[in-house]
């Protein structure tokens, strides 16, 4: 991938970061959930193209937030893993992960960027995440809370992936006698 195109890629991605933050408002130690599919990024078919140059632009210009705002990061799996989840040890005391480690062809570029980064990654076949941006249409939603609110971003394209988000909410029960307490957890 050409330098200027990589830097592109990193900025774009963190703008999306820091964008969907922002808006959800996410406190230190909440956990991001990302889905990229580096194919998406580079304009082919999602599956068809593994990049790990744009997994590795995205990867940094998303950590770049994510460590600044003291957030864990779950990077998504592809299909060949089950949309497994990468995640720091920390963001997950007592779960129970699954032995595999991604790679390009076999869990995706960009989880296989994710497991070589961190400093103590564990896989997990779900997590239940506070926000997530889905770059390149990857089906983040099973790793979210119940409760998910789109978020729209003006940064809507990594590379020529196209970007979805969102943010998740308690549930409201009780009905119109209920009084709610108006935090988003």
């Amino acid at each position: 991938m050409p330098e200027k195109l990589f830097d592109d890629v990193k900025m774009q991605a963190r703008k999306a970061c820091e964008e969907l933050c922002d808006k959800a408002n996410l406190a230190p130690g909440r956990i991001l959930v990302v889905g990229c599919s580096s194919s998406e990024v580079c304009g082919d078919r999602i599956g068809s193209n593994s990049n790990a140059d744009a997994a590795a632009a995205v990867l940094e210009g998303i950590c770049e937030v994510v460590k600044e705002r003291k957030l864990f990061l779950a990077a998504q799996c592809c299909e060949h893993l089950n949309r497994a989840i990468v995640i720091e040890r920390a963001a997950v005391p007592g779960a129970e992960p699954v032995n595999v480690i991604p790679k390009p062809k076999a869990g995706g570029s960009f989880a296989a960027a994710a497991y070589l980064c961190f400093e103590d990654p564990v896989v997990l076949e779900e997590i239940k995440a506070d926000a997530g941006i889905d770059i390149g249409d990857t089906l983040i939603g099973m790793h979210l809370r119940r409760v998910a609110v789109p978020v729209r971003l003006s940064q809507n394209t990594v590379g020529m992936a196209h970007v979805t988000a969102a943010k998740t909410r308690p549930k409201y029960i009780g009905g119109e006698r209920a009084v709610y307490d108006g935090k988003s957890e």
